[in-house]
């Protein structure tokens, strides 16, 4: 993407985050996809700290055990990973949740029980409670795996600057899910989104990061 307006590095950051990745598949959809108005006020790597913060998605999905799912509800005062991808996504997806299992190994055992990482289905159609656990159990038995109505789902995406588009298929005949490949921290004390991770983020990153995240108060890490 080419533009002639100059950017700071910030918003530049914030920018190229917010972009959709194609998984499955290559090209673009064409349609529009408004995202939150965000801020960055400094990256750190990987890490994209955000001027404004995300308020949770107020969103009730179906877990992978079938059960109604309140998501700031069941995540209020915890901290909290939310990632939005698709079970037959073969790069970026499965790449994404493994790092951040991996990473999570290397916390001590109770502050891998406080905390909370969630993959939001961008594909419910496919993706049912029972394939959606199943996937899961692969990454970490822990994460939550949420599907439900594809309308609730990308409203609760984009009311934290993600876009999604509904999966078609491309000229091969293979089922394309555009999605944004970010993933967003919220902090335990405030419940807001301060931190953003683009999909160039390593195990590294997470590691260093998540004992952060697990202890925050705000802007970090």
């Amino acid at each position: 993407m080419r533009t002639k307006t100059a950017l700071t590095a910030a918003a530049l950051a914030a920018a190229a985050a917010l972009t959709l990745t194609a998984c499955g598949g290559s090209g673009d959809s064409g349609s529009d996809r408004p995202v939150a108005d965000v801020s960055a006020s400094a990256k750190t790597q990987a890490a994209t700290l955000l001027d404004r913060p995300f308020t949770k998605p107020d969103f009730v999905l179906t877990d992978t055990n079938g059960k109604k799912f309140d998501f700031r509800a069941e995540t209020k005062g915890k901290p909290t990973l939310i990632y939005f991808g698709y079970t037959n996504c073969p790069d970026v997806c499965p790449l994404t949740m493994g790092n951040i299992a991996v990473a999570k190994k290397s916390l001590p055992k109770a502050d891998q029980d406080k905390l909370q990482v969630v993959f939001v289905t961008t594909d419910p159609d496919r993706d049912t409670p029972a394939s959606l656990g199943k996937w899961l159990k692969g990454q970490d038995p822990s994460f939550i795996g949420l599907t439900g109505d594809f309308a609730t789902i990308q409203k609760g995406a984009r009311s934290i600057g993600i876009g999604i588009d509904p999966a078609t298929k491309d000229k091969d005949g293979k089922v394309v899910s555009m999605h944004g490949a970010q993933v967003i921290a919220f902090s335990p004390k405030t419940d807001q989104g301060y931190v953003l991770y683009g999909e160039d983020a390593t195990v590294a990153d997470y590691t260093k990061d998540l004992p952060k995240i697990i202890t925050s108060a705000g802007r970090h890490p």
